[in-house]
């Protein structure tokens, strides 16, 4: 009867013996370490020693008594139970033969110096493929001596019967005998000193498996656990191994060791302003979270920490993701109306809820929570589980991607937002709200609100000849689209890009020597965009603002002309050779050149908007070609004004190929505003088409692709016919449509 085992002589297939989380500290200290990766040593007890702690303290039948007529409904029934549990365990003696097996093994791995160990729960049903059981038994950070060692294990054979543990189980359909507990015995690395966090092998909000998910904070990982901190966040794109996105969070507090145990500490202003990684940290952080994947053979969820005393990036614990692994199906959420936005954070899961608000304060106020309600806190912790899954949303006032909220509520299929600043003084007990979680920001919406529901098989999605591509500008919902697996996004539009993420006019960016900040957050957005679709096409449209919608930008005013007229007026090819807009034109060519050339993504092209004259196209190209851009990309050209077909040959020996925005082209081509509702607004009108045909035509004698970006095709079956016929090369529409228009597409190519 083995009641201790060594990392070293653990392997994965052991989870009976020694539960999920010391199976895989044993599987990667003994498989993955030789590959680089750093795991620090330790041993565990194994089941057989809390079998034989159960037989010899003869509690089990006194367990079973107290458990008896427990009902997990009844939170004070609940709690009654779990503590007499607790205190029959804690009341408990260790057996003098496993005390001695457990002090000689802790001298082994001290060799003769005073270190901390942490001391962690390893259930035999837990890091499970499908049920986590995050944080329902208890961890001890920083133990030092003999003494502190064995409290700290007894502290966590009394963890097996906390609230959350019992209440998850049986949720879980396990028996409360079923389960039995390791313990973990493991050298602590003194992230104290430095940092530590947690990463999953994808996005763990929309499932996007192309990215390793990075969130950090200073000092010990538990408040970025627990929710009590907003942590740094980071992306790190798998193919390349470049970070794609960084977001700063606040880490105005850190967890440090005390002289035993943990204490809280304030993170210098200094310290909360600068990221918690560098590049190369991150890198090397996404090639450990690659690797374990790749050994698993599934996506991961992963604990760091880096040590201040050596530098060193550690991994601590690994556990399967439980959430997106065997996801066939996908909900589409779709909200119908709009009303007052009351606040927004993090969204968690992408649902939406409606229902009536219920603020918890503290702990002693779980009882209290009704069914069905949104649970409105601060921040969330193992103890919550048993109202988190009777509740229909959750919102946090605190909390990242990575906290205890966010892990439990996506488990649970319930719709959160974490971060939601000052939410619990914003909301009222009763008040009527929808929780929008539809895209990465979370929004909490004033009274309930209609939306709807459509089912999507993702293995069932037709393949077509005929490349069906999104027309986006969000990065926020780019993964989330990404399962629609469209042949890449014809249509990158970047106007939201700088409207919401940066808000400020280029030139006066440039006059407040803002330009790299300009030019990173332009690159970040493109960069989410084109890793979305990787390694498909992305065809990224230089701005296409108009005056009127530059002088709402933050110092627009003063760069921008008044027109009467300024969707005819100054935009598009005529900006960018402009001398007093070619600097800001400059700025959009350094963001292209970043995600290119930095971050790697070879699948970006580029295309000029409202080109009216050879002239212009060429002046265009003279600038790319002038920078050294032209040749690391494709360069198409809107076909949206009438010149541009009747001149096809020779805007076909200027650019690489066309895209037709068939809005703009039909209101030039009939005079018409398409804004006006008394005017008939008609694609499909005959010039309009004659101009498609004529330009398809020419543009495939010079071997130019031509696609299409507008919702025509979606919403006029013979209009996606006479495309068809024609030959186009891409149809790029919206997310809402693009199902709807793949599967006509498909079978219009069948025939049908």
């Amino acid at each position: 009867m083995k009641l201790i085992l060594f990392f070293s002589e653990i392997r994965n297939k052991d989870v009976p013996l020694v539960g999920g989380k010391n199976a895989s500290l044993g599987e990667m200290y003994s498989k993955l370490k030789k590959k680089g990766i750093r795991i620090p040593n330790g041993f565990a007890l194994t089941s057989k020693a809390y079998d034989y702690f159960i037989f010899e303290n003869k509690i089990e039948e006194k367990i079973k008594k107290i458990l008896g007529d427990l009902d997990i409904k009844d939170i004070k029934n609940l709690r009654e139970k779990g503590k007499k549990v607790r205190e029959l365990i804690l009341k408990s003696k260790i057996p003098k033969k496993l005390e001695l097996e457990i002090l000689k093994s802790y001298n082994k791995l001290c060799n003769g110096k005073e270190i901390s160990v942490a001391v962690r729960s390893s259930a035999t049903a837990e890091d499970l493929p499908d049920a986590s059981f995050a944080g329902a038994q208890e961890t001890y950070l920083n133990i030092k001596g003999e003494k502190e060692l064995l409290k700290a294990i007894l502290k966590c054979y009394a963890s097996l019967f906390t609230d959350r543990a019992i209440s998850y189980r049986e949720e879980k359909g396990f028996g409360q005998f079923s389960v039995k507990l390791s313990i973990g015995i493991q050298r602590m690395v003194r992230s104290d000193l430095a940092c530590s966090g947690v990463m999953f092998t994808l996005d763990p909000n929309t499932g996007f498996r192309n990215v390793v998910c990075i969130e950090g904070s200073y000092g010990l990982g538990e408040y970025i656990v627990k929710g009590v901190v907003k942590p740094d966040s980071f992306f790190v794109f798998k193919p390349t191994r470049k970070v794609i996105k960084k977001e700063l969070g606040d880490k105005k507090i850190k967890l440090i060791f005390s002289k035993t145990g943990t204490k809280e500490k304030k993170v210098k202003r200094e310290d909360r302003n600068k990221f918690i990684l560098t590049d190369e940290e991150l890198k090397e952080l996404a090639n450990y979270a690659i690797k374990i994947e790749e050994h698993y053979k599934r996506p991961m969820d992963i604990e760091f920490a880096k040590d201040g005393l050596d530098n060193k990036l550690y991994i601590v614990q690994a556990r399967p993701e439980t959430v997106y692994m065997k996801k066939k199906e996908i909900d589409k959420y779709t909200l119908l109306e709009k009303s007052r936005k009351l606040a927004e954070g993090i969204a968690v899961g992408r649902k939406i809820v409606s229902g009536e608000v219920q603020i918890i304060e503290n702990i002693n106020q779980i009882e209290k929570f009704k069914p069905g309600k949104i649970l409105v806190t601060k921040q969330t912790n193992p103890d919550w589980e048993p109202i988190m899954k009777i509740s229909s949303g959750i919102i946090t006032e605190s909390g990242g991607s990575t906290s205890h909220a966010s892990i439990v509520s996506r488990e649970l299929g319930v719709p959160c937002i974490v971060g939601a600043n000052g939410i619990t003084k914003k909301l009222r007990n009763g008040q009527k709200v929808t929780i929008d979680c539809t895209s990465s920001r979370g929004i909490v919406w004033d009274r309930e609100l209609k939306y709807k529901i459509n089912k999507i098989n993702i293995e069932k999605l037709p393949k077509t000849k005929t490349k069906i591509m999104l027309i986006l500008g969000t990065p926020e919902e780019a993964f989330n689209f990404a399962f629609l697996q469209p042949d890449g996004i014809g249509l990158a539009r970047i106007e939201y890009i700088i409207s919401n993420w940066i808000k400020m006019h280029p030139l006066y960016a440039i006059e407040k020597r803002k330009q790299n900040f300009y030019i990173d957050k332009l690159a970040e957005g493109i960069s989410i965009l084109a890793a979305s679709v990787y390694p498909n096409p992305i065809i990224v449209r230089f701005s296409d603002f108009k005056t009127n919608e530059y002088r709402n930008l933050l110092g627009g005013e003063k760069y921008e002309p008044t027109e009467n007229n300024p969707m005819l007026g100054w935009r598009g090819a005529s900006r960018y050779i402009d001398k007093k807009f070619k600097p800001a034109f400059l700025l959009e060519c350094e963001a292209i050149r970043k995600v290119i050339e930095d971050k790697d993504l070879k699948n970006v092209n580029v295309m000029i908007p409202f080109c009216r004259t050879i002239d212009e196209g060429k002046e265009v190209l003279k600038i790319l070609n002038e920078i050294g851009l032209r040749k690391k990309l494709k360069v198409y050209v809107m076909a949206e004004i009438p010149s541009n077909i009747i001149l096809a040959d020779k805007f076909s020996k200027l650019f690489d190929g066309f895209s037709i925005g068939s809005n703009d082209l039909t209101q030039l081509t009939l005079g018409m505003d398409r804004d006006n509702p008394t005017l008939n607004f008609d694609e499909r009108n005959e010039a309009v088409k004659k101009l498609i045909f004529n330009l398809i035509k020419t543009a495939h004698k010079y071997k130019k692709p031509v696609g299409i970006c507008g919702q025509a095709p979606s919403k006029y079956p013979e209009y996606a016919k006479f495309l068809l016929e024609n030959k186009i090369d891409s149809i790029s529409v919206n997310p809402d449509v693009f199902l709807e228009t793949k599967i006509r597409v498909s079978n219009l190519e069948k025939g049908n």
